[in-house]
């Protein structure tokens, strides 16, 4: 529904806000970079915990298949943070190109599939853990509930509320 503010010609949705496309860029990016802000701190504290265990005297206690899937995270926390800081790359490989908006989509994918891999890692992780320290069925009793909980709410609920919006007429 419009308002007020949406009678501006440059503003060229009728959304409720008063900006530009180039401000809404402006905008759109700033909350791109506190995602990356709070999705990086994670991973790296996750990252940080990974690479310490190898070093501890336990670590060779481990068996083969405990320590393939452990390399497995290393890999998969390393993958985030690569994903999760390539819009910052674009960014400054773009910078001065007027090319914000592009880098903001771009942003939103590579957020996306950074969530993705931090969600893998996350439950891996908890998993991996259960399975040293408790061993046998240990592991499946951390996965399954953590993955479905993930699922749950990082799937689940934001589709329903998406259907919910798009069945009221709603948008952004």
């Amino acid at each position: 529904m419009p308002t007020e503010r949406d009678a501006d010609p440059r503003d060229d949705r009728v959304d409720g806000r008063d900006e530009t496309p180039e401000e809404r860029a402006d905008r759109n990016w700033s909350e791109v970079l506190q995602e990356v802000r709070v999705l990086q701190t994670g991973t790296q504290i996750l990252t940080g915990f990974l690479l310490a265990l190898a070093f501890q005297p336990a670590f060779g206690d481990l068996t083969g298949s405990q320590k393939a899937f452990y390399l497995g995270l290393v890999v998969l926390s390393a993958l985030s943070s690569i994903v999760a800081l390539a819009p910052v790359a674009l960014h400054r490989a773009l910078f001065q190109q007027r090319a914000k908006a592009e880098v903001v989509r771009f942003g939103h994918v590579a957020l996306v599939v950074a969530l993705g891999t931090v969600a893998v890692l996350l439950v891996g992780v908890v998993a991996f853990v259960f399975d040293v320290v408790l061993g046998g069925s240990a592991f499946w009793w951390a996965l399954i509930p953590l993955g479905a909980l993930v699922l749950g709410l990082w799937l689940v609920v934001p589709a329903i509320l998406r259907a919910r919006r798009r069945t009221n007429g709603e948008r952004r």
